[in-house]
């Protein structure tokens, strides 16, 4: 039987502890307490998905804290972000490139979706936590403009 993705970053959280890894206990055990707000927000348990889109957040969260603290002339901080952003990063399935999103927008602009929204609303769930939303939504008005 397959585990679930909360149960192998548990597993995975308690490796870390019996090896004495500061920074993977630290990042691991944020994300699962971040993963349970999350719960508790909607009321139910994640799915697999849920949690990619959680970890996905984090991550996110980490690169943009990781490009503020450059500016800010912390490179020692930006990189312990980046370095955390990269372990929960190995939770995700492979990011996804633009020519990989445009052929996907071009798949569903000839199956009939016509508009931004229903683009969109088709785009997102397969790209969620592989690529980011704001550039998927530039291809889309790119592609729905050269139609």
């Amino acid at each position: 039987m397959k585990t679930s993705l909360k149960d192998a970053l548990r597993s995975d959280l308690n490796d870390a502890r019996r090896e004495r890894d500061r920074e993977r206990t630290l990042v691991l055990s944020t994300a699962l307490a971040e993963i349970r707000n999350r719960e508790i927000e909607t009321g139910t348990g994640l799915d697999d998905d849920g949690v990619r889109g959680v970890l996905a957040r984090a991550v996110k969260q980490r690169l943009d804290a990781a490009a503020m603290m450059r500016d800010g002339g912390r490179p020692e901080l930006a990189d312990r972000e980046e370095e955390q952003a990269k372990v929960l990063r190995t939770y995700l399935p492979a990011e996804l490139d633009g020519d990989q999103v445009r052929e996907i927008v071009r798949e569903l602009i000839a199956a009939g979706a016509g508009h931004m929204g229903a683009v969109m609303s088709g785009l997102m769930p397969e790209i969620r936590g592989r690529f980011d939303g704001k550039a998927a939504s530039a291809i889309v008005r790119e592609e729905l403009a050269g139609r």
